[in-house]
């Protein structure tokens, strides 16, 4: 096995919970072999009844990588390691190619952690990675969540060591503390080979020119002050993501779906800064934009709603405050055209569609201003504004039969339409737990699954994550 100290591969890994058995993403490359190895000792030392599962994304986009990942299958049955190829087909784009191949990995990771009912994907991002990240960010002057950029500092936290995948699949990264030369040498002092990918070194992607920008003088000083960086704004997200949760709960409520109503208070927080990042937040979710709302628009907006009444539109959201409070709902242009529903869909952003049979001759289209004339209405809000919002909402029709609308059980059990948090529905940060978790209460969204932590355990594990 390789020769890392025991006790160092208990600190990486007794962090994360792997009594479901976990998939463990292998390339070949060193990182990820180390990682496997890694991995394999600590489940035969401490969860011998768990399966761990190793699997090879071949991206076919170049020749050679097949090969590679037969290496990798040889690899495993050597070590009595369960081993899959799992191969992205179909055409590339020409333009986002990273982004587009990491997206179709997880996805494939997604697929077979489900179909095996296994309850990890870990991967083997280092150190190195995390601050390539945090220097590409910076260098962008961009805000990332995740995977998005949309401008600020809150990606300057790098890559979380927990991200939710399509609310559902939790993806781990316990190599974020690890140097990858330290990784190497153990490599090399047990006598394991490595595949070197290519793409790593090439210069016409962002990461291979970063990586090497950071081999000459100045780069094991740069990493460092990145590394200091990204632990000081993971702290800080997760500090005003706690904030803003608060606000979210205690003064934000939903008289309808798809209408949020914030207290009077909320726009004279004495925290305007969570409150800044809660209006972010909602925006982004009510209007089913997938990063969160421009912070420079939400402060001027926040100002603006201290003067008293107001209409604005941001973030395909609509802002109506009055004497009844601030009333935020998607506004009625540019919605999905009506389509059949599939399964995993997120429609318009904020709405997840889920098939649990076929469903022939059914079609999703927003409800329309007709039929909302028609819905029961609350009196915790203006009758304009409820039909306003339900309008904009997925229905589900057989013809011209409307058969339900979101948040609600529709007539055939075979679609569920339910809402989304929008700017977390994809990727959710654990950095970005709290405020996920408060805004899904407030909309009626899924809970989230069990946080992947070891001794965290429902609503306890999120306060503690």
């Amino acid at each position: 096995m390789l020769e890392i100290e025991p006790d160092l591969t208990d600190r990486l890994f007794t962090t994360f919970d792997f009594s479901r058995g976990a998939i463990v993403a292998v390339s070949g490359g060193s990182d990820s072999t180390a990682l496997l190895l890694l991995l394999k000792q600590h489940f035969d030392r401490n969860t011998s009844a768990a399966r761990l599962l190793a699997v090879t994304v071949d991206h076919d986009l170049r020749a050679g990588s097949a090969t590679e990942a037969q290496a990798v299958a040889a690899l495993c049955a050597k070590r009595g390691i369960a081993h899959r190829t799992l191969v992205w087909a179909g055409s590339k784009p020409v333009a986002g190619l990273p982004a587009a191949a990491r997206d179709a990995r997880y996805r494939l990771l997604a697929e077979i952690a489900r179909s095996e009912d296994l309850g990890l994907i870990v991967t083997g991002h280092t150190a190195d990675d995390q601050a390539e990240t945090v220097l590409m960010r910076k260098a962008r002057g961009s805000e990332a969540g995740e995977e998005d950029v949309s401008g600020g500092g809150r990606g300057l936290a790098g890559m979380a060591p927990a991200t939710l995948y399509d609310w559902r699949t939790w993806i781990v990264r316990p190599l974020l503390g690890m140097r990858r030369a330290a990784l190497r040498e153990a490599l090399r002092q047990s006598g394991v080979d490595w595949i070197e990918d290519p793409t790593n070194t090439d210069a016409r992607f962002e990461r291979p020119r970063m990586r090497a920008s950071l081999s000459g003088n100045e780069g094991e000083r740069r990493i460092e002050e990145a590394l200091v960086t990204a632990s000081d704004a993971a702290a800080g997200r997760e500090d005003i993501g706690g904030r803003a949760a608060m606000l979210i709960d205690s003064l934000a409520s939903t008289p309808a779906p798809g209408l949020v109503r914030l207290d009077g208070d909320f726009a004279g927080c004495a925290d305007s800064e969570a409150a800044i990042y809660a209006l972010r937040i909602l925006l982004a979710t009510i209007g089913g934009i997938p990063f969160l709302a421009d912070e420079a628009r939400c402060r001027a907006l926040l100002v603006r709603l201290r003067s008293g009444a107001l209409r604005a539109t941001l973030s395909r959201t609509v802002i109506d405050a009055r004497r009844a409070g601030i009333f935020l709902r998607r506004e009625a242009r540019n919605l999905p055209a009506t389509a059949p529903p599939l399964d995993n869909w997120l429609w318009d952003g904020r709405r997840r569609i889920t098939l649990s049979n076929k469903a022939d001759g059914l079609v999703i289209a927003p409800l329309g201003s007709a039929a909302a004339k028609r819905a029961p209405m609350d009196e915790l809000a203006p009758p304009s504004l409820l039909r306003a919002a339900l309008a904009v909402e997925p229905a589900l029709w057989a013809g011209r039969e409307c058969l339900g609308v979101a948040g609600e059980n529709t007539a055939l059990q075979s679609v569920s339409i339910a809402p989304a948090v929008a700017p977390f529905a994809r990727f959710l940060p654990s950095f970005d737990l709290r405020p996920a978790v408060a805004m899904a209460a407030l909309i009626g969204a899924p809970p989230l699954p069990p946080p992947p932590f070891r001794g965290h355990d429902g609503e306890a594990g999120w306060a503690k994550a």
